[in-house]
């Protein structure tokens, strides 16, 4: 039975920077020699890019609707055995949603670390650490982090506000400018120019307010990965990775090498030799922002071309959400300026500034049932008949799924180890 010190750093609600504590909490710890390796609650593509550059490591999603507990449940003990510390981002709020933070706090026994922003409070703080503690009878608890912290007295009064028995962290004085966020969360980590600076002054400031000493271990059951069958082995397939393509979790990269796939990345802003498509048998362009890059990629024009020879030679292709949009025939901005894309997909897309979709689908495609998740700003409109529907985790009506040949296209995110044996006959030809 692996065991590792673990901890699920939550919040009262989103904003208190539950991102900026963990990450600063995986570099004070990596510098230190240590193996750590960060998981985030929830369907999130950009806060693990954050945590992957603190900690060195891959960060993966742990999420019990979209991932399911098998999943999460064979990871956790893969990184108990490999880690020297494991921390657990949450989403929202501890309690909040369904499946919470808290939920697989409570179904894993991983202690609660409770972060709070104290810029506006004094002895409240030590009410509600109470309350996040006592709430659920029988949910883990290790203790509480205050966030933005204004002097060295205020730290001492936050930790005298405690209840006796509830466990103090320290406390991240206030910084400066936050991470910066665009409409889908925080900027990629690539984006970031300073972001091993900032890493490094929030470490040091907890450094300086907080022990280092590792916590107490957590006992995962012994859960070996899943044996998949080589069902894409040869199988090259070529991936969109840029700035304009960069949402891919990295548990679907894992998914398709063990399926057997040669995986070749490419930048469609960048362009391979002579703008073409590369050699491949099938194709991935996931989601990201091509409304931010939409004058480049309206000039790829090569491009396009050599992927609608791909998509008439009946190939595979998967484009979800961002991937989906640059097909269309016209892409709008915010501003309302029209950019052609590929026009391989009849219709068009246009960006708004409300969001159009988010939460977690489940799409049954002839191939077989796939979870993933949906979230955008961008409205499609197409003469295409849907193949699907996808269905909410409330049993509503979610995203259409397009198909022409063998391309598919849908505004999910698919999450491929939810369905290995769907995610290969994706990639494979009729």
């Amino acid at each position: 039975m692996p065991s590792c010190p673990a901890l699920l750093l939550a919040a009262p609600a989103s904003g208190q920077g539950k991102t900026t504590v963990t990450a600063a909490l995986a570099r004070l710890h990596a510098r230190q020699g240590r193996r750590v390796t960060v998981f985030k609650c929830g369907p999130d593509f950009l806060d693990p890019q954050i945590h992957a550059f603190a900690s060195g490591r891959p960060c993966q999603n742990l999420d019990l609707g979209m991932c399911g507990e098998a999943d999460a449940r064979w990871r956790l003990a893969q990184a108990a055995a490999d880690s020297d510390l494991i921390l657990i981002e949450g989403v929202m709020g501890l309690f909040d949603g369904t499946p919470s933070a808290a939920d697989i706090a409570e179904r894993f026994a991983i202690p609660v670390l409770a972060l709070i922003d104290a810029g506006k409070m004094a002895q409240t703080f030590g009410a509600v650490a109470h309350g996040l503690a006592s709430y659920r009878p029988g949910l883990p608890f290790a203790g509480v982090l205050a966030n933005r912290v204004a002097s060295a007295r205020h730290g001492q009064m936050l930790r005298e506000s405690l209840p006796p028995g509830l466990g103090w962290f320290g406390g991240l004085p206030k910084q400066g400018e936050p991470l910066p966020e665009r409409h889908l969360g925080l900027l990629p980590a690539a984006e970031i120019d300073d972001l091993a600076q900032r890493l490094e002054q929030w470490a040091d400031a907890l450094a300086a307010s907080t022990q280092i000493d590792l916590p107490a271990p957590v006992h995962f059951a012994d859960t070996p990965a899943p044996v998949l069958k080589p069902l894409l082995a040869g199988r090259r397939i070529a991936i969109a990775q840029d700035a304009a393509f960069a949402f891919i979790y990295p548990a679907n990269l894992d998914c398709l090498r063990a399926l057997g796939a040669q995986l070749h990345f490419f930048s469609p802003l960048a362009g391979d030799v002579n703008n073409v498509l590369p050699t491949c048998d099938a194709l991935w362009l996931p989601g990201g922002y091509p409304e931010l890059h939409a004058a480049k990629l309206s000039q790829q024009g090569a491009l396009w071309q050599a992927l609608a020879a791909h998509v008439a030679a009946g190939k595979p292709v998967l484009a979800e959400c961002g991937g989906m949009m640059s097909l269309f025939e016209s892409l709008y901005d915010t501003e309302g300026r029209r950019h052609a894309m590929a026009g391989i997909l009849p219709g068009e897309t246009r960006m708004q500034k409300r969001l159009a979709a988010l939460g977690t689908q489940f799409v049954s495609l002839p191939e077989g049932r796939l979870a993933g998740h949906s979230f955008h700003y961008s409205l499609s409109h197409t003469p295409l008949s849907p193949l699907c529907q996808a269905e909410t985790a409330q049993g509503k009506a979610g995203e259409a799924v397009y198909r022409r040949q063998r391309l598919t296209a849908s505004y999910v995110h698919f999450y491929f180890p939810s369905s290995p044996s769907a995610t290969a006959a994706l990639f494979l030809p009729l």
